[in-house]
């Protein structure tokens, strides 16, 4: 799983908007402000939602 998605501490059921305002918040607003980083900044939010969809997709195991 990607470490950028671990350290989100986002749980497998939020929502994928959830997952993108997180990301956001915890990028400083001098790469938000970066236009020649817009292509990378959208390759960063895609892998999230990536390795956000194999959490989901992964069975989460109960404690007896």
């Amino acid at each position: 799983m990607c470490r950028a998605y671990q350290d989100l501490c986002v749980p497998p059921e939020a929502a994928n908007l959830m997952v993108l305002r997180v990301a956001i918040r915890r990028l400083h607003p001098d790469t938000l402000a970066v236009r020649s980083w817009r292509a990378a900044r959208k390759r960063y939010y895609r892998d999230l939602l990536t390795a956000h969809q194999a959490a989901q997709d992964q069975p989460s195991v109960q404690p007896d």
